[in-house]
């Protein structure tokens, strides 16, 4: 039998520089683990990729090419601005995930954010999507985006479904066979949208 593990969700916005102490807030003392969500630094990178390698080699949650080099995948993630990228550091100073926030697109549709999460699989389950998930939503809001959009949340991806529509993410449409899932073939890609703040 496995053990169940409550989370409480977080009620208050997580905005600035983010000093997270999930063994206070979430009641998880021997799981979780302290952390901060900062702006990303260059030197910030070497963390990231080693999780992001695996999850784009996957290629089970992102629409981006398997086989995409180091270096094109950091020209995907760190975009110059408007683009924020954010990094979620853990109390040993180890990056365990990372966020960017960026318009969903130009001129008139400026005002709709869009943003991306990845997580180092080996510490899924801790909240340490939803942590950024709130932060991205916060800095959003103070950056004056009037709502978020997510265009390809693969249906499959269940954790990231439920996570989404528990922050107030609904499911506008699904575009049926859009992406070619490793496993499960042919699967829908949600659009997801939420107003902000």
């Amino acid at each position: 039998m496995h053990p169940v593990i409550l989370v409480k969700i977080l009620q208050e916005p997580l905005v600035g520089p983010l000093r997270l102490d999930h063994e206070h807030r979430l009641g998880l003392a021997s799981v979780a683990p302290k952390l901060t969500i900062r702006d990303f630094l260059p030197t910030d990178w070497k963390g990231i990729w080693p999780f992001l390698e695996q999850i784009i080699r996957a290629g089970e949650t992102y629409a981006w090419p398997r086989e995409v080099t180091e270096e094109g995948a950091r020209v995907r993630w760190v975009q110059p601005p408007p683009c924020r990228v954010f990094v979620a550091v853990d109390e040993a100073d180890v990056i365990v995930g990372t966020a960017k926030l960026l318009p969903n697109n130009e001129g008139g549709g400026a005002h709709v954010a869009n943003a991306s999460f990845m997580v180092d699989p080996a510490r899924s389950g801790l909240g340490l999507g939803r942590a950024l998930a709130e932060h991205v939503l916060a800095v959003a809001t103070a950056d004056g985006y009037r709502a978020m959009q997510f265009n390809a949340v693969v249906e499959t991806n269940m954790g990231a479904v439920r996570l989404w529509q528990s922050v107030g993410f609904k499911i506008l449409a699904t575009v049926p066979d859009a992406f070619d899932h490793p496993v499960h073939g042919l699967v829908g890609l949600h659009i997801m949208h939420r107003n902000l703040p």
